[in-house]
């Protein structure tokens, strides 16, 4: 029996969409958390439940036919839709238990929410945390996330944003390091010892740029976008390099040089959408974020 849009799984319309969003099964995959046969079968599914073909395969994945490209926009609207139901009824939710996802970057999960978690799960033991340690940008209206840490400020309509603390940064480099190199008593001595750095991203070097300090990515002699590997690295004595304040001040390994420079702070913003940010288990978990995080960096 021919089956019609309206009779299709949602889940295969989310299979499509991921799959034309991102242009091969692998990386939909990995989006989705699935795996590539199950999405292979689902678009499968999809072009036979509609009797068109949905993607043109070539070898380095698959491109949306014609068809595919004028239902996308559709598809899209749908997601948006069921984004939107999801979070009516989890707005409605009045259980001051169960789960709880939160978002934040690596750093931030790694060095500083740890243990204002396991103070949480200790006062609210029915409280569940998931905790989504990325540097990429989850979606707050399709419930990627309940609350995200941010570096900046959402400006997506229908959120609550907060700034609740700035994150203080430092220059850092290990104490084996100095030891054998000598520690800088100018910044033409501490350009001239070795410096880590990121990769691919610029933001380091815009942000070295903004203090007048004119690099370029060479000047970084390791390099790497990871976060935490970054400051392990410097831990190790790969060189000096720049950290949060309260992730060195954390390390015995290392030692903070010329404390007295002034740098700039990371904001960090508490965001939900405004639907969920009175559920009980949500407010809780925001209002001890509220007042955890500016004593964890002070």
């Amino acid at each position: 029996m021919e089956k019609r849009l309206s009779t299709l799984d949602w889940s295969l319309i989310h299979a499509f969409l991921a799959v034309a969003e991102s242009g091969s099964l692998s990386a939909a995959a990995r989006a989705l958390g699935s795996s590539q046969p199950t999405l292979g079968r689902q678009v499968r599914e999809v072009e036979a439940a509609l009797g068109v073909e949905l993607f043109h395969r070539h070898a380095r994945g698959l491109a949306l036919s014609q068809t595919g490209h004028a239902i996308l926009p559709a598809a899209q609207a749908m997601r948006d839709a069921a984004g939107q139901i999801d979070l009516i009824a989890a707005g409605a939710d009045r259980a001051p238990t169960g789960v709880v996802r939160l978002t934040a970057s690596v750093i931030v999960s790694h060095f500083v929410l740890p243990p204002i978690l396991a103070r949480l799960r200790a006062d609210a033991p029915g409280i569940e945390i998931e905790l989504d340690a990325t540097d990429s940008t989850d979606n707050l209206l399709f419930r990627e996330a309940d609350i995200a840490l941010r570096m900046y400020r959402p400006d997506q309509l229908d959120m609550v944003t907060r700034h609740v603390v700035d994150l203080p940064i430092g220059i850092y480099a290990a104490t084996a390091y100095l030891d054998r190199v000598g520690r800088p008593d100018s910044l033409e001595d501490l350009f001239a010892l070795d410096w880590v750095g990121y990769d691919r991203s610029d933001l380091m070097l815009r942000g070295m740029r903004e203090l007048g300090w004119q690099v370029e990515r060479d000047f970084f002699s390791t390099r790497t976008d990871d976060q935490v590997a970054n400051f392990r690295l410097i831990e190790a004595g790969c060189g000096v390099g720049i950290a949060q304040r309260a992730t060195g001040a954390g390390s015995p390994h290392v030692e903070r040089l010329f404390p007295e420079m002034t740098l700039p702070v990371l904001p960090v913003w508490l965001t939900a959408h405004e639907s969920l940010r009175h559920v009980p288990r949500i407010a809780r978990v925001w209002d001890a974020l509220v007042t955890a995080l500016p004593a964890a960096v002070a």
